[in-house]
């Protein structure tokens, strides 16, 4: 619940903390005037500047504490509070410094990176608000140890039905539950591609081919289409067995797929956030040096 927390922490302390910096900020903006129309180069443009800058600073420098820190969750609670009200309020002191000035200059690569941190922080929120409780419904209230460990119980069991079954059988299951794929590549994480393939065996003197088992249906559908031809009662109940085991597999396959895809989802921002933050404070400082030099 810490993500819900801290859009009213405190009462929303930082929330008005942000409301009156931008309030500030449009009384600041709007006394610019005369013969100089609103710039980034007036004194009013350099002080709406100067706070974005050192906001900008202090919020980055305040991404890697909060991280870092091992104690209460209050202060936590504070920071990332902090981070997310002040981080929006930045947008708007940034654009009012500029007066929406724009160029192909390295002035504008700072305030285009400045946004790409900005809505990529938005869409970190959005996933932090949103993932905990897809992961709580997804688990079942189950953490996912307890999933891998049923998994590979089932695993166990279904290699002890399928070596009760006809050798064919024994090759496909066995084969699958050892080509099982799960997680993978980031993309293969994030989209929940299953790459698993099982070994069904050849007719005669042929050699067994290596098949696609995307999700386990092929490998489902497989003994399903034997219990029709068991040749005995015994052989059709072990494959019934078989069967309900690799259908209830299957659907912890799915789950847990779909576990690691939130997980990654919950975090894939950072690899955008992050390095677009360092990318903007390099930029911030180019910009505030050739500022001081040119004008």
């Amino acid at each position: 619940m810490i993500y819900r927390n801290v859009m009213r922490y405190a009462g929303g302390r930082y929330l008005w903390v942000a409301l009156l910096l931008v309030a500030s900020s449009f009384v600041l903006y709007f006394s610019q005037g005369g013969v100089q129309p609103p710039n980034g180069g007036t004194w009013q443009g350099y002080v709406l500047g100067t706070v974005a800058a050192l906001l900008i600073v202090w919020l980055a420098w305040l991404g890697i504490r909060k991280r870092r820190y091992a104690g209460g969750s209050g202060t936590v609670q504070g920071w990332t509070s902090a981070h997310i009200y002040l981080g929006t309020a930045v947008l708007l002191l940034a654009t009012l410094h500029c007066a929406l000035q724009f160029g192909w200059n390295v002035h504008t690569l700072s305030y285009v990176l400045m946004c790409g941190v900005i809505f990529s922080g938005f869409y970190g929120l959005y996933q932090y608000l949103t993932q905990p409780q897809l992961l709580a419904r997804n688990r079942a209230g189950e953490a996912r140890a307890g999933l891998f460990a049923e998994l590979y119980d089932m695993d166990g069991e279904a290699r002890r039905l399928a070596a009760r079954c006809s050798p064919a059988v024994g090759l496909a299951v066995k084969s699958g539950v050892e080509r099982t794929m799960l997680g993978g590549g980031m993309g293969a994480q994030l989209l929940q591609r299953d790459g698993s393939r099982f070994m069904q065996a050849g007719s005669g003197e042929a050699a067994a081919t290596l098949l696609p088992n995307a999700d386990q249906q092929p490998l489902v559908d497989f003994v399903a289409a034997r219990i029709p031809r068991a040749a005995k009662r015994s052989e059709a109940r072990n494959l019934q067995d078989l069967l309900a085991i690799l259908v209830r597999r299957q659907s912890l396959l799915r789950q847990l797929r779909r576990d690691i895809a939130l997980q990654g989802w919950l975090r894939v921002w950072l690899y955008v956030h992050v390095p677009m933050t360092i990318a903007l404070i390099v930029a911030l400082i180019v910009h505030i040096v050739t500022t001081f030099i040119y004008w």
